[in-house]
């Protein structure tokens, strides 16, 4: 009796104080990571306001913003977006030709960053589109029409990884499965007033 008590003990390991230290964590798990999130961001802003003070030639400005913003969506889309937050996007073809797009959430939160991780990718994530947006309007109304393809090229793929991890978030977030919720939008046709009678 002894012997099997001592191995039920031993199977069972207990792990206090991993998850509170996973939730309100304010230490940076990918310093890297972080670091390169917020890089690539910044430069493209800060080299589209300094191209007239570093060259004239509007060419080496365009091509230095454009790398600089290839290289944010590559590195954000592919490398920050899984270490800091757990997320993934991407597009694939199957076999029939279709093109598919796929947004994953990871269900384990173990090797995925910490609070202050998650917040620093999501404010940069989102104020770096409402800058170049402002950019925009303010490229538009001064009459510098030949930024104006540079700033909706800035817009364009900041935005696309906003969308995709917004998707990302919301497929996470979605506590009804498919089957169910397909289950109730054909009731919702066939029999409307059930549906209303129950709200």
């Amino acid at each position: 009796m002894v012997e099997s008590l001592s191995a039920e003990i031993v199977d069972v390991s207990l792990d206090f104080g991993t998850e509170e230290d996973r939730r309100g964590s304010t230490k940076i798990r990918h310093p890297l990571a972080t670091f390169f999130h917020l890089f690539f961001r910044v430069s493209a802003i800060v080299a589209y306001l300094c191209c007239d003070w570093f060259s004239r030639s509007s060419v080496t400005c365009f091509v230095t913003v454009i790398s600089l913003l290839s290289c944010d969506f590559w590195s954000v889309k592919n490398v920050t977006g899984r270490l800091l937050v757990g997320l993934r996007w991407w597009n694939q073809i199957d076999e029939d030709g279709r093109s598919q797009w796929v947004f994953e959430a990871k269900k384990s939160r173990d090797s995925s960053g910490t609070e202050a991780e998650a917040q620093i990718f999501w404010l940069g994530l989102i104020i770096c589109p409402l800058i170049w947006t402002a950019f925009f309007f303010t490229t538009l109304f001064s009459f510098k029409m030949k930024w104006l393809a540079l700033v909706v090229a800035g817009i364009c793929l900041q935005a696309a990884n906003l969308y995709g991890y917004l998707r990302c978030k919301a497929g996470e977030q979605e506590t009804l499965p498919k089957s169910a919720s397909h289950y109730l939008g054909q009731q919702f046709i066939q029999k409307p007033d059930i549906i209303f009678g129950i709200l």
